[in-house]
Parts: structure tokens; sequence; C-alpha cells
């Protein structure tokens, strides 16, 4: 099965595909740090009192969540600069999957604080907290922990869908195996290698994710 497998065309090729790799890298990350921004700010809006607040964000949620992804990516890349609003390829790909991160990011964290209970609001009361205290220092902490495992599944499915922004003509990791492609035609050795570096990927990332998970799973306070 493999006796026509070039190792050598891999050794070759790897500066490129580090290349890009390092765009995968930097669109993922730029896009998950504003998509956790804006999933706690969503969350906030979300379970507000104010309903005209929360109902904007339950139909963006609905709206991301309810249209293909690359449908998004086109409608800002090609769909924007029609009304005049014209980004880079670069922020036309991390706006998307900072949109798209961001509606599950709400979701996650919305469940999160629903696991706080009512009666931790009282105790703070008790305790002379001011509400940002008991916002930033309590609530904060306890919703975060339960949102944790959606999250990390976000953040890791943010870094896989990098590889749709090729369509647009961003120079990241699937776009230089498809461009190699097109002019050598080693396809088996072009795709099995960027498998490789996106396993190795959501593999450091899940890793990451779970060691934070089992550190906040700690007590607070040891015996």
């Amino acid at each position: 099965m493999f006796s026509n497998f070039d190792w050598i065309y891999i050794y070759e090729t790897l500066p490129r595909l580090i290349d890009g790799l390092y765009m995968t890298l930097l669109v993922s990350g730029v896009s998950i740090v504003l998509s956790l921004l804006i999933g706690l700010v969503g969350a906030y809006f979300r379970t507000s009192s104010i309903r005209a607040l929360s109902r904007i964000v339950v139909g963006y949620v609905e709206f991301i969540r309810g249209t293909p992804f690359l449908v998004q990516i086109f409608f800002i890349f090609y769909g924007l600069p029609s009304i005049g609003v014209v980004l880079s390829t670069f922020w036309s790909g991390a706006a998307a999957l900072t949109l798209w991160a961001s509606a599950f990011h709400i979701e996650s964290f919305r469940a999160g604080l629903a696991t706080v209970s009512p009666g931790v609001k009282d105790a703070s009361a008790s305790l002379g907290l001011r509400r940002w205290h008991h916002a930033a220092f309590i609530v904060l902490p306890i919703a975060l922990r339960a949102a944790l495992p959606s999250t990390l599944n976000t953040v890791v499915a943010t870094l896989k869908n990098s590889a749709y922004l090729q369509t647009i003509g961003l120079a990241e990791l699937t776009f230089v195996a498809v461009e190699r492609n097109a002019y050598e035609f080693r396809t088996l050795e072009m795709f099995a290698a960027i498998c490789v570096i996106y396993l190795a990927c959501v593999l450091i990332v899940s890793a990451l994710g779970h060691r934070l998970e089992h550190r906040l799973d700690r007590p607070y306070v040891r015996n």
C-alpha cells in the first residue's frame, strides 16, 4: 500500500507546510481568544433580564448554528464588500471563525451559569460582597468550571474548521496541501502529512485542556 509513498517529498515540502501551520495557528488563536470574550459577554446578555438583549443573542446563536459555516465564510468575504465592508483574507477568515465559535461558547457559558445555585447569591450578600465581586470571584469560576468540557470541544472544532479558510485563499495548512497537490500530484503524501499535523495539534490542545480541567477540579483548600 505504501510502496510508492515518498518520504523524501514530505521532508522537502516540510518548510512550506510549517508556514501553513503557522498561519493555521495564528488565525485559530486570534479567533479562539476573541470568541471566548464574545461568548462570555453574550452569555451575560443571554441570561439578562432585559428581554431585547436576550432575544438578540438568541437570534444570533440560532442563525450561526442553523447555517453552514462555509456559507458564513463566503458571506463575509464576498458579500460584505458589496455594502462597503472590505476585510483582508486573514481578517475575513478570523471573523468567520470568531462568529461561528462565539455562538457555541455563548451556549456553553449559559449552561455553566445555570449551574450556579441561587443560594450562592444570598451567601455572597450575607458576606457583604459587592455585586461585581460576586460575579467575578464566585459566579464566573463556578460557571467556567462547568462549561470547560464543551468549551474545549469548541476550541478544538475552531482549530479544525480553519481548514475551510482555504476556500477564500488564506494560505493556511490545507491551502498549502491543495496547492502543492495541484502542481505535483502527490495526494497521498500531502494529505497524510497534514492529517498527522492536524491530529498532533488537536491532541496537544486537548491534553492542555484536560490538564486545566483536572487542575480546576482540585479542592480550593487542601487538608
